[in-house]
């Protein structure tokens, strides 16, 4: 195959705000978990694919393949799909007092 060029997990990308390693952040309507960390406009590898803990709205639980939603307002994972972006799916089931939830990330265009 001449036209493969990678897996495509991990691409690089550019901000207009500062980013840090680990910590989601929406481009477009893909959620990207920057590699490292990165100033303004500075180039970072950012994984699009994969399960992750991110930050998430609490008062609700969580059952296995839930679609969830990433509110860039409170910058964090949601199920409520009225407003938000859809990112992918519940990873692992979640209680509703926990901050942080298992995510597969699908990225969408």
């Amino acid at each position: 195959m001449n036209n493969y060029v990678q897996p495509g997990k991990t691409l690089d990308y550019t901000h207009t705000a500062v980013v840090a390693s680990g910590v989601a952040v929406l481009i477009g309507t893909v959620l990207v978990i920057p590699g490292t960390n990165a100033g303004i406009g500075v180039p970072f590898p950012g994984t699009i694919d994969g399960v992750f803990n991110i930050v998430c709205a609490t008062g609700t639980a969580w059952t296995m393949n839930t679609p969830v939603y990433w509110d860039d307002t409170n910058k964090r994972v949601t199920t409520t799909p009225t407003g938000n972006t859809k990112i992918g799916m519940v990873a692992a089931p979640k209680v509703a007092a926990a901050a942080v939830g298992a995510v597969k990330l699908i990225p969408a265009v």
